[in-house]
Protein backbone atom coordinates (compact mmCIF):
# COMPACT_ATOMS: atom_id res chain seq x y z
CA UNK A 1 0.00 0.00 0.00
CA UNK A 2 1.53 3.33 -1.10
CA UNK A 3 0.94 5.99 1.57
CA UNK A 4 1.18 9.75 1.07
CA UNK A 5 1.58 11.93 4.15
CA UNK A 6 0.49 15.54 3.78
CA UNK A 7 1.09 18.22 6.39
CA UNK A 8 3.71 20.31 8.10
CA UNK A 9 7.46 20.18 7.67
CA UNK A 10 9.25 22.17 10.36
CA UNK A 11 12.26 22.88 12.51
CA UNK A 12 11.62 22.20 16.22
CA UNK A 13 13.04 24.40 18.98
CA UNK A 14 12.53 22.31 22.13
CA UNK A 15 13.03 23.76 25.62
CA UNK A 16 12.66 22.36 29.14
CA UNK A 17 11.19 24.25 32.10
CA UNK A 18 12.27 22.72 35.47
CA UNK A 19 8.94 23.43 37.13
CA UNK A 20 5.21 23.00 36.55
CA UNK A 21 3.13 25.35 34.44
CA UNK A 22 0.15 24.87 36.72
CA UNK A 23 2.05 26.35 39.68
CA UNK A 24 2.46 29.62 37.77
CA UNK A 25 -1.21 30.05 36.89
CA UNK A 26 -3.45 32.29 39.04
CA UNK A 27 -7.04 31.04 38.59
CA UNK A 28 -8.60 34.47 39.09
CA UNK A 29 -6.27 36.13 36.56
CA UNK A 30 -6.42 33.79 33.58
CA UNK A 31 -7.96 36.52 31.45
CA UNK A 32 -4.75 38.54 31.78
CA UNK A 33 -1.94 36.01 31.59
CA UNK A 34 1.60 37.38 31.31
CA UNK A 35 4.20 34.69 31.91
CA UNK A 36 7.78 33.94 30.97
CA UNK A 37 9.43 30.57 31.68
CA UNK A 38 13.20 30.37 32.08
CA UNK A 39 14.24 27.20 30.26
CA UNK A 40 17.24 25.05 31.16
CA UNK A 41 17.80 23.32 27.82
CA UNK A 42 17.39 24.03 24.12
CA UNK A 43 17.44 21.41 21.38
CA UNK A 44 17.00 22.36 17.72
CA UNK A 45 15.77 19.39 15.71
CA UNK A 46 14.00 18.55 12.46
CA UNK A 47 10.25 18.14 12.84
CA UNK A 48 6.81 18.81 11.39
CA UNK A 49 3.91 16.37 11.74
CA UNK A 50 4.03 15.06 8.17
CA UNK A 51 7.82 14.74 8.19
CA UNK A 52 7.71 12.97 11.57
CA UNK A 53 5.14 10.42 10.42
CA UNK A 54 6.96 9.84 7.16
CA UNK A 55 10.21 9.29 9.08
CA UNK A 56 8.55 6.63 11.26
CA UNK A 57 7.13 4.84 8.24
CA UNK A 58 10.57 4.88 6.66
CA UNK A 59 12.09 3.36 9.81
CA UNK A 60 9.65 0.49 9.42
CA UNK A 61 10.78 -0.22 5.88
CA UNK A 62 8.03 1.52 3.94
CA UNK A 63 8.62 4.26 1.36
CA UNK A 64 6.08 6.98 2.18
CA UNK A 65 5.53 9.96 -0.08
CA UNK A 66 5.94 13.22 1.85
CA UNK A 67 3.69 16.03 0.58
CA UNK A 68 4.21 19.49 2.06
CA UNK A 69 5.79 22.90 1.66
CA UNK A 70 9.26 23.64 3.03
CA UNK A 71 11.72 26.51 2.81
CA UNK A 72 15.05 27.09 1.14
CA UNK A 73 16.69 25.63 4.26
CA UNK A 74 15.14 22.18 3.67
CA UNK A 75 18.21 20.54 2.08
CA UNK A 76 19.62 18.99 5.26
CA UNK A 77 16.27 17.64 6.43
CA UNK A 78 15.56 16.31 2.94
CA UNK A 79 18.80 14.32 2.96
CA UNK A 80 18.09 12.83 6.40
CA UNK A 81 14.51 11.88 5.48
CA UNK A 82 15.61 10.27 2.23
CA UNK A 83 18.24 8.29 4.13
CA UNK A 84 15.40 6.97 6.31
CA UNK A 85 13.49 5.83 3.22
CA UNK A 86 11.15 8.79 2.65
CA UNK A 87 10.27 9.89 -0.87
CA UNK A 88 10.56 13.72 -0.78
CA UNK A 89 9.96 14.32 -4.49
CA UNK A 90 6.54 15.88 -3.79
CA UNK A 91 7.84 18.48 -1.31
CA UNK A 92 7.31 22.02 -2.57
CA UNK A 93 10.26 24.30 -1.78
CA UNK A 94 9.39 27.98 -1.32
CA UNK A 95 11.47 30.54 -3.18
CA UNK A 96 11.10 33.16 -0.45
CA UNK A 97 10.22 31.64 2.95
CA UNK A 98 11.98 29.56 5.54
CA UNK A 99 10.71 26.19 6.75
CA UNK A 100 8.08 26.44 9.47
CA UNK A 101 9.19 26.78 13.12
CA UNK A 102 7.78 24.94 16.14
CA UNK A 103 8.85 26.51 19.46
CA UNK A 104 7.85 24.35 22.42
CA UNK A 105 8.48 24.36 26.19
CA UNK A 106 7.87 21.22 28.26
CA UNK A 107 7.44 21.18 32.06
CA UNK A 108 8.12 18.46 34.65
CA UNK A 109 4.67 16.90 34.07
CA UNK A 110 5.29 16.67 30.31
CA UNK A 111 2.76 19.44 29.69
CA UNK A 112 3.68 21.63 26.76
CA UNK A 113 3.16 25.22 25.66
CA UNK A 114 4.04 25.81 22.04
CA UNK A 115 3.87 28.34 19.23
CA UNK A 116 3.98 27.42 15.55
CA UNK A 117 5.14 29.81 12.83
CA UNK A 118 3.90 28.71 9.41
CA UNK A 119 6.66 30.09 7.18
CA UNK A 120 6.73 28.11 3.93
CA UNK A 121 3.78 26.01 5.11
CA UNK A 122 1.56 28.99 4.21
CA UNK A 123 2.14 28.02 0.56
CA UNK A 124 0.95 24.43 0.97
CA UNK A 125 -2.44 25.23 -0.58
CA UNK A 126 -0.60 25.69 -3.88
CA UNK A 127 0.19 21.96 -3.95
CA UNK A 128 -2.01 20.08 -6.44
CA UNK A 129 -2.59 16.70 -4.78
CA UNK A 130 -4.19 15.07 -7.86
CA UNK A 131 -1.11 16.02 -9.86
CA UNK A 132 1.12 14.60 -7.10
CA UNK A 133 -0.83 11.33 -7.19
CA UNK A 134 -0.48 11.12 -10.98
CA UNK A 135 3.25 11.77 -10.89
CA UNK A 136 3.67 9.15 -8.14
CA UNK A 137 1.97 6.60 -10.43
CA UNK A 138 -0.76 6.08 -7.88
CA UNK A 139 -1.34 6.42 -4.15
CA UNK A 140 -3.51 4.03 -2.13
CA UNK A 141 -3.95 6.00 1.08
CA UNK A 142 -3.43 9.60 2.17
CA UNK A 143 -3.04 11.03 5.65
CA UNK A 144 -4.24 14.64 5.63
CA UNK A 145 -2.28 16.08 8.54
CA UNK A 146 -2.08 19.51 10.18
CA UNK A 147 -1.02 22.04 7.58
CA UNK A 148 -2.20 25.32 6.15
CA UNK A 149 -5.99 25.04 6.75
CA UNK A 150 -6.85 25.72 3.11
CA UNK A 151 -4.42 23.01 2.04
CA UNK A 152 -6.00 20.53 4.45
CA UNK A 153 -9.45 21.15 3.01
CA UNK A 154 -8.18 20.94 -0.57
CA UNK A 155 -6.33 17.68 0.09
CA UNK A 156 -9.37 16.07 1.75
CA UNK A 157 -11.61 17.14 -1.13
CA UNK A 158 -9.06 15.83 -3.64
CA UNK A 159 -9.09 12.43 -1.93
CA UNK A 160 -12.88 12.30 -2.09
CA UNK A 161 -12.84 13.32 -5.75
CA UNK A 162 -10.11 10.79 -6.64
CA UNK A 163 -11.74 8.00 -4.63
CA UNK A 164 -8.57 7.56 -2.54
CA UNK A 165 -9.01 6.44 1.08
CA UNK A 166 -7.75 8.99 3.56
CA UNK A 167 -7.27 9.71 7.25
CA UNK A 168 -8.13 13.11 8.71
CA UNK A 169 -5.67 14.36 11.32
CA UNK A 170 -6.44 18.02 12.12
CA UNK A 171 -4.52 17.87 15.44
CA UNK A 172 -3.08 21.26 16.41
CA UNK A 173 -4.95 23.06 13.66
CA UNK A 174 -8.27 22.49 15.42
CA UNK A 175 -7.49 25.68 17.34
CA UNK A 176 -7.22 27.61 14.04
CA UNK A 177 -9.99 26.00 11.98
CA UNK A 178 -13.61 27.04 12.10
CA UNK A 179 -16.02 24.29 13.21
CA UNK A 180 -17.47 23.98 9.72
CA UNK A 181 -13.97 23.61 8.27
CA UNK A 182 -13.13 20.79 10.68
CA UNK A 183 -16.33 18.96 9.76
CA UNK A 184 -15.70 19.46 6.05
CA UNK A 185 -12.22 17.99 6.43
CA UNK A 186 -13.26 14.80 8.16
CA UNK A 187 -16.31 13.98 6.01
CA UNK A 188 -15.74 10.64 4.32
CA UNK A 189 -12.44 9.88 6.07
CA UNK A 190 -11.69 6.23 6.74
CA UNK A 191 -9.87 7.24 9.93
CA UNK A 192 -9.86 10.27 12.20
CA UNK A 193 -6.83 10.75 14.46
CA UNK A 194 -6.77 12.90 17.60
CA UNK A 195 -5.51 12.88 21.15
CA UNK A 196 -7.96 12.91 24.06
CA UNK A 197 -7.85 16.68 24.47
CA UNK A 198 -8.41 17.25 20.77
CA UNK A 199 -11.32 14.82 20.91
CA UNK A 200 -13.01 16.94 23.57
CA UNK A 201 -12.16 20.15 21.70
CA UNK A 202 -13.64 18.87 18.45
CA UNK A 203 -16.88 17.83 20.16
CA UNK A 204 -17.10 21.11 22.07
CA UNK A 205 -16.48 23.32 19.06
CA UNK A 206 -18.81 21.47 16.67
CA UNK A 207 -21.55 20.62 19.17
CA UNK A 208 -21.53 17.03 17.91
CA UNK A 209 -21.47 13.80 19.90
CA UNK A 210 -18.93 11.04 19.29
CA UNK A 211 -21.67 9.06 17.52
CA UNK A 212 -22.32 12.05 15.24
CA UNK A 213 -18.65 12.15 14.31
CA UNK A 214 -18.59 8.41 13.67
CA UNK A 215 -21.42 8.82 11.19
CA UNK A 216 -19.01 10.98 9.18
CA UNK A 217 -15.85 8.84 9.55
CA UNK A 218 -15.29 5.12 9.71
CA UNK A 219 -12.98 4.87 12.71
CA UNK A 220 -11.79 7.38 15.33
CA UNK A 221 -8.35 6.65 16.80
CA UNK A 222 -7.82 8.56 20.06
CA UNK A 223 -4.38 8.54 21.70
CA UNK A 224 -4.48 8.90 25.49
CA UNK A 225 -0.84 9.26 26.53
CA UNK A 226 0.18 6.74 29.23
CA UNK A 227 -3.32 5.20 29.07
CA UNK A 228 -2.70 3.98 25.55
CA UNK A 229 -5.18 4.36 22.71
CA UNK A 230 -8.93 3.95 22.25
CA UNK A 231 -10.33 3.05 18.83
CA UNK A 232 -13.95 4.04 18.27
CA UNK A 233 -15.89 2.47 15.41
CA UNK A 234 -19.22 3.22 13.80
CA UNK A 235 -19.85 -0.51 13.40
CA UNK A 236 -18.65 -2.13 16.65
CA UNK A 237 -17.54 -1.70 20.25
CA UNK A 238 -14.62 0.48 21.29
CA UNK A 239 -11.19 -1.16 21.39
CA UNK A 240 -8.65 -0.22 24.07
CA UNK A 241 -4.93 -0.92 23.64
CA UNK A 242 -2.59 -0.18 26.59
CA UNK A 243 0.54 1.89 26.16
CA UNK A 244 4.05 0.47 26.18
CA UNK A 245 5.79 1.14 29.48
CA UNK A 246 8.43 3.86 29.24
CA UNK A 247 11.15 3.99 31.86
CA UNK A 248 12.07 7.66 31.42
CA UNK A 249 10.32 10.19 29.21
CA UNK A 250 12.95 12.38 27.59
CA UNK A 251 10.64 14.46 25.39
CA UNK A 252 6.98 13.91 24.42
CA UNK A 253 7.28 15.90 21.19
CA UNK A 254 6.45 13.70 18.21
CA UNK A 255 5.18 10.69 20.17
CA UNK A 256 1.74 11.01 18.60
CA UNK A 257 3.31 11.20 15.17
CA UNK A 258 5.34 8.06 15.86
CA UNK A 259 2.12 6.31 16.92
CA UNK A 260 0.48 7.29 13.63
CA UNK A 261 3.46 5.96 11.70
CA UNK A 262 3.24 2.60 13.45
CA UNK A 263 -0.53 2.39 13.08
CA UNK A 264 -0.44 3.23 9.36
CA UNK A 265 2.44 0.82 8.79
CA UNK A 266 0.41 -1.91 10.46
CA UNK A 267 -2.53 -1.26 8.16
CA UNK A 268 -0.23 -1.16 5.12
CA UNK A 269 1.24 -4.55 6.10
CA UNK A 270 -2.21 -6.10 6.42
CA UNK A 271 -2.66 -6.14 10.19
CA UNK A 272 -5.81 -5.80 12.26
CA UNK A 273 -6.51 -2.46 13.92
CA UNK A 274 -5.53 -3.96 17.30
CA UNK A 275 -2.16 -5.08 15.92
CA UNK A 276 -1.66 -1.73 14.23
CA UNK A 277 -2.37 0.08 17.51
CA UNK A 278 0.16 -2.10 19.37
CA UNK A 279 2.74 -1.28 16.73
CA UNK A 280 1.88 2.41 17.03
CA UNK A 281 2.18 2.38 20.83
CA UNK A 282 5.57 0.70 20.55
CA UNK A 283 6.80 3.33 18.10
CA UNK A 284 5.54 6.07 20.44
CA UNK A 285 7.59 4.61 23.31
CA UNK A 286 10.79 4.87 21.25
CA UNK A 287 9.96 8.50 20.43
CA UNK A 288 9.25 9.35 24.08
CA UNK A 289 12.68 8.07 25.08
CA UNK A 290 14.51 10.30 22.59
CA UNK A 291 14.96 14.02 22.01
CA UNK A 292 13.73 15.02 18.60
CA UNK A 293 10.96 13.59 16.45
CA UNK A 294 13.22 12.23 13.71
CA UNK A 295 16.07 10.85 15.77
CA UNK A 296 14.79 7.82 17.66
CA UNK A 297 16.69 4.60 16.98
CA UNK A 298 14.13 2.01 15.94
CA UNK A 299 14.11 -0.83 13.44
CA UNK A 300 11.59 -3.58 12.67
CA UNK A 301 13.65 -5.97 14.80
CA UNK A 302 13.91 -3.77 17.91
CA UNK A 303 10.29 -2.67 17.63
CA UNK A 304 9.14 -6.25 17.25
CA UNK A 305 11.04 -7.43 20.32
CA UNK A 306 9.67 -4.63 22.48
CA UNK A 307 6.10 -5.16 21.29
CA UNK A 308 6.37 -8.87 22.09
CA UNK A 309 7.69 -8.08 25.57
CA UNK A 310 4.83 -5.67 26.26
CA UNK A 311 1.86 -7.43 24.72
CA UNK A 312 2.93 -11.05 24.81
CA UNK A 313 1.41 -11.42 21.36
CA UNK A 314 3.38 -12.75 18.40
CA UNK A 315 1.22 -10.91 15.87
CA UNK A 316 3.20 -7.66 15.85
CA UNK A 317 6.67 -9.24 15.54
CA UNK A 318 5.33 -11.57 12.84
CA UNK A 319 3.88 -8.58 11.05
CA UNK A 320 7.22 -6.79 11.09
CA UNK A 321 8.96 -9.63 9.28
CA UNK A 322 7.21 -8.26 6.20
CA UNK A 323 8.93 -4.90 6.62
CA UNK A 324 12.26 -4.30 4.95
CA UNK A 325 14.79 -2.82 7.40
CA UNK A 326 16.87 0.10 6.15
Amino acid sequence: MRIAITGSIATDHLMTFPGRFRDQLVPDSLAEVSLSFLADDLEVRHGGVAANIAYGLGRLGLTPLLVGSAGRDFAEQRALLEAAGVDTSAVRVSATRHTARFVCTTDLDQNQIATFYAGAMAEAAEIDLPDVVRQAAGVDFVLVGPDDPDAMLRHAEACRRLGVRFAADPSQQLARMKPEQALEMLDGASYLFSNAYEQDLLLQRTGLTADDVLRRVGTWVVTQGPRGVRILSATGPALDVPAVCVGHVVDPTGAGDAFRAGFLAGLALGSSEAEAARLGCTMAAFALESTGSQDYPASPETIGRRAATTYGAPSVPTLLTRAVPR
